[in-house]
């Protein structure tokens, strides 16, 4: 199976990036493509740069969906909403072709350092993505990232660490019907 995973983030240090390198962990199995949205950096979308022709970064982040069997993703949450980097992707590769996730199984996550753990972003997402081709099968949320993950360790809450687990595996399971 051929994983596409990215958090929705260009941070550094990224908390949601953390959250994906350790859920990858569980898919061993698997081929996995890790995207930085670094790397799909460019001009914020507006009808004007449009006219200007589509940025190559866009048709190569698509690329990437469609070459997958599956998506892992970590969305930061910024304003209650998606981070800019994400967004600015998402909507030019959404002009390319609406469809942008392709229908393929997602497994979308977040973390924040709050007790929220993201849900708002999350919620965003679930009442988003399916229009564009989101095939959401598995949510995870990681409150309290600070106090809930170790580096070394990943995920140190018992509960959440079991809530993970058991998201993962439902996903799996899903995904090899």
């Amino acid at each position: 199976m051929k994983i596409v995973a990215f958090a929705g983030s260009t941070s550094s240090t990224s908390i949601n990036k953390k959250l994906v390198e350790h859920t990858l962990k569980h898919f061993g199995e698997s081929d996995i493509n890790l995207l930085d949205l670094n790397d799909y950096s460019m001009p914020i979308y507006s009808s004007d740069e449009e006219k200007k022709g589509t940025p190559e970064q866009a048709h190569k982040f698509l690329q990437c969906i469609e070459e997958a069997d599956a998506i892992v993703c970590s969305f930061a949450e910024h304003n209650s909403n998606f981070a800019t980097a994400f967004k600015n992707v998402f909507d030019w590769a959404s002009r390319i072709n609406k469809s942008v996730f392709q229908d393929k199984p997602m497994l979308i996550m977040a973390t924040s350092p709050g007790g929220y753990g993201g849900k708002n972003v999350l919620d965003v997402a679930q009442k988003t993505l399916p229009h564009y081709g989101g095939n959401i099968k598995g949510v995870f949320s990681l409150p309290k990232f600070g106090q809930n993950f170790d580096a070394n360790e990943g995920i140190t809450n018992p509960e959440l660490k079991q809530e993970h687990i058991n998201t993962i595996e439902n996903f799996k399971q899903q995904i090899a019907q």
